[in-house]
């Protein structure tokens, strides 16, 4: 009996321990990298049982009540909503002699560009209505069409340089901005969906300068605030198409605090990964 015993015991460690091994067999036979998960399956019924399938899928997605999106890119064009009254008395003594022809842009070349240090995006209702803010900069380039020339001495204007041909002639305005919108995302259980986000942005102007190429001086760079608002306020808007994100932006107001009225906005591609 005691053999017996003995026998039936050894038989049972040693199942045991083939079990341990097949159920570390299995954990072994799945393997994650990154978003794809590639497995290890025996074969059907119909099939050789030692005959093995491998299959690789994508891990469901599942989003976070808050998430990060570092170093995030806008790539788009600028200009202005002229509504300057240049008969007014104002816009004559910032830049005597001017009319609506003075400050045209250059569309092509008058560019936008965005450098987000980050953005974080905080659900408020089941990942549908998303809260988005983040911190970075706003960087514009206005080419005029005209050879428009700034002066600081002995007070800021305007005027219209005709005795010189300019090659290159933009003025340059950057600011360390703060967005702040609200997000509706369609697709929640995407990570790339389909969503819109509406808002505004607070932007500090930290940098101004115009910058100009001509054949009897040569490169140039001229810097001063040029009359600049310090302060942008901005209406923004997103548009998400799966992969594809488009921005926008549209100041409350002029770029300048006197004499003009020049309302700058911004269109383009935004470059990120949700």
């Amino acid at each position: 009996m005691k053999r017996i015993l003995t026998f039936l015991v050894g038989i049972g460690m040693a199942s045991s321990a083939l079990a341990q091994d097949s159920t570390q067999q299995k954990k072994s036979d799945t393997l994650v990298i990154g978003k794809m998960i590639i497995a290890r399956t025996p074969g059907s019924a119909k099939e050789d049982n030692e005959r093995e399938r491998t299959r690789v899928y994508r891990r469901k997605y599942k989003p976070s009540n808050i998430s990060t999106n570092w170093l995030i890119f806008d790539l788009g064009f600028t200009n202005f909503n002229d509504q300057t009254n240049y008969s007014s008395a104002d816009a004559q003594a910032f830049a005597p002699g001017s009319d609506e022809d003075w400050f045209k842009l250059k569309a092509i070349k008058s560019t936008n560009v965005n450098i987000w240090i980050f953005m974080q995006r905080l659900n408020l209702i089941k990942h549908v209505v998303n809260l988005k803010y983040g911190l970075g900069i706003d960087m514009n380039n206005y080419r005029f069409k005209e050879p428009v020339k700034f002066q600081t001495e002995p007070h800021t204007n305007v005027i219209m340089d005709n005795s010189t041909h300019y090659k290159k002639n933009k003025l340059a305005a950057d600011y360390a901005t703060v967005p702040m919108l609200l997000e509706f995302n369609f697709t929640p259980r995407r990570e790339r969906g389909f969503g819109l986000a509406i808002g505004a942005s607070a932007g500090y102007l930290y940098a101004s300068r115009q910058k100009t190429i001509t054949d009897a001086d040569g490169k140039r760079k001229k810097r001063d605030d040029f009359d600049l608002r310090p302060w942008k306020l901005s209406y923004m808007a997103e548009l998400g198409l799966g992969p594809i994100k488009l921005y926008g932006s549209y100041a409350n107001e002029s770029i300048f605090e006197n004499g003009l009225d020049l309302t700058p906005y911004s269109v383009g591609v935004r470059i990120n990964s949700w």
